[in-house]
């Protein structure tokens, strides 16, 4: 890279960046890896053409079709399958560094990899070079017909389409191809679960994957063909015909096909994809029966926050605090049909014969904390185990400045809730002020950690004042992890007594879960 404004040769042609001013790297924002099929918008992405010219990265604003989190607005264009690259200066073509890629969160439905949110400079300086992407989201990215046109998981393969596009030319901008670790947060770390379950080659030697699992309830559904039938006919076409549905709207302005998908009742997630010949395949069977054999040589970072539905509990009015919660949270994982002792037995555990209210707030958090992000990721450490995985477990339990979901809806009360970690990893903008001196000192150990897992496979290669714990693997017989607080705590077997009670019950329980050895209903 020469000159004052960094220029790389890559197999797509010529991609000129930007000098950060907030530190000692590059960006390249905005390049396009793919292209959404103008005329099948909500099939498969095409290659993006060679670059006539010299490709000007310095815009990172591009976010795909969705109601954005911050502004509740209806946001974002088509022309979205953008990367943004965040280059160290001590990257050359003789000093290849390793490099780590964000996958943004957001149910599968928002989200964007802008600097707005994911500001890099706490990442770099640590020499590793950082990667954020857009993919499609909603119905353009999980809509799931099990037709060769909609095959579903778009939005999977198009961040698969971005990690080959990292494959073919990292190397260009000083990256080693043979180093790099994906890494995402809920429906993003979900979604790096999945690539980890997935047939698909190996484009990565390593996974950080941070409140997400493939194995939540919420992380895959079946085909749902009516969807595009319903959207049409909220938007004024009524028909039967799901390729005339498709074809019409292909032609409507993507923005209100989110708003009618949302007011039509239709939330997209990934899907368990029909086996069609010619058809690359992203999910060949439901998470519940798969095995990972990548884990075995993929090492795995893996973890969540202690309080994972804090926001939420606490903004919860009382007449909202209902027992029904049991019924409609373990009726999206189990058949509850064949037998209702398993709700009783659940409720009984976390509640006991309490009522409804004041009293149960904190224990009705804690069971929906463990049912959709807790007992999923611990399930998965499990699996990862069985595949002879080498896996790092952490919980974040810090509370300062910078929890990016407390500070947002002004909650103060102590614990991390979900993706409150991300203020530690990333320069939010949201946050006008420094860091505090204990927010900081958080900033450098998660940031330092994450790197250098990144860079040795090993968050702790050496215990130091920074980092003065050795951070070691779990074995089925020692469930460690680190406990990332004011201090940093070696622990073991996290809510001890929920994990196991949970474990008893998906055990016993098992004949009646949703995709086991292929069973899979809709209620």
């Amino acid at each position: 890279m020469v000159g004052t404004k960094p220029l790389v040769r890559t197999t797509k042609g010529l991609i000129q960046g930007l000098r950060a001013t907030d530190g000692d790297y590059s960006m390249f924002l905005g390049i396009p890896y793919a292209k959404v099929n103008d005329t099948n918008p909500f099939g498969p992405s095409l290659p993006y053409p060679d670059f006539d010219d010299v490709f000007e990265a310095n815009d990172d604003t591009a976010m795909c079709p969705q109601i954005e989190e911050f502004n509740n607005t209806i946001s974002g264009s088509l022309d979205c399958l953008h990367l943004n690259i965040y280059v160290p200066n001590s990257a050359t073509t003789r000093n290849k560094l390793p490099v780590l890629i964000w996958i943004h969160g957001g149910g599968f439905n928002f989200g964007f990899a802008g600097r707005f949110l994911y500001g890099p400079k706490y990442l770099v300086r640590n020499d590793i070079i950082v990667i954020t992407l857009n993919y499609r989201l909603g119905p353009y990215g999980f809509m799931c017909l099990g037709s060769r046109e909609v095959p579903g998981n778009q939005g999977l393969k198009d961040q698969l389409s971005a990690l080959r596009w990292v494959k073919e030319n990292i190397d260009a901008f000083g990256g080693d191809p043979s180093k790099v670790t994906l890494f995402g947060e809920s429906a993003g770390g979900a979604a790096v679960d999945h690539h980890l379950l997935s047939e698909q080659e190996k484009l990565f030697d390593k996974v950080i994957i941070q409140s997400g699992s493939a194995q939540s309830s919420w992380a895959v559904q079946k085909a749902n063909t009516a969807a595009p039938l319903r959207i049409a006919q909220f938007l004024g076409r009524d028909t039967a015909d799901v390729n005339d549905a498709l074809n019409f709207l292909a032609t409507v302005e993507p923005r209100l096909v989110i708003v009618a998908s949302l007011l039509s009742g239709n939330f997209f997630v990934p899907c368990i994809e029909e086996d069609i010949e010619g058809v690359e395949r992203f999910i060949s069977r439901h998470p519940l029966n798969s095995v990972v054999p990548k884990a075995k040589e993929v090492l795995i970072l893996n973890g969540y926050n202690n309080q994972e539905l804090l926001v939420p509990y606490v903004n919860k009015r009382v007449e909202e605090l209902s027992l029904d919660l049991f019924k409609n949270q373990l009726g999206a994982s189990f058949d509850l049909r064949k037998d209702a002792s398993l709700e009783t037995l659940v409720r009984q555990f976390y509640v006991g014969d309490e009522k409804a209210g004041e009293s149960v707030r904190w224990q009705l958090m804690d069971f929906e904390a463990d049912i959709t992000y807790n007992h999923p990721m611990h399930r998965s450490l499990h699996k990862y185990l069985q595949s002879e995985g080498t896996v790092y477990h952490y919980i974040f339990s810090y509370s300062g400045g910078r929890n990016f979901v407390k500070y947002r809806n002004n909650i103060t009360e102590g614990g991390a809730s979900h993706a409150d970690e991300i203020g530690y990893l990333f320069d939010v903008a949201i946050f006008k002020e420094s860091p505090s001196e204990q927010d900081q000192l958080v900033i450098d150990r998660i940031t330092t950690m994450w790197a250098n897992f990144v860079k040795y496979g090993d968050p702790t290669p050496e215990v130091s004042d920074l980092l003065p714990v050795k951070w070691r693997p779990i074995t089925a017989d020692v469930f460690t992890y680190l406990d990332i607080d004011r201090q940093l705590t070696v622990a073991s077997r996290p809510f001890h007594k929920r994990m196991a009670f949970l474990d008893l019950v998906y055990k016993a329980y098992k004949h009646l879960l949703k995709g086991y050895n292929g069973s899979y209903t809709n209620n």
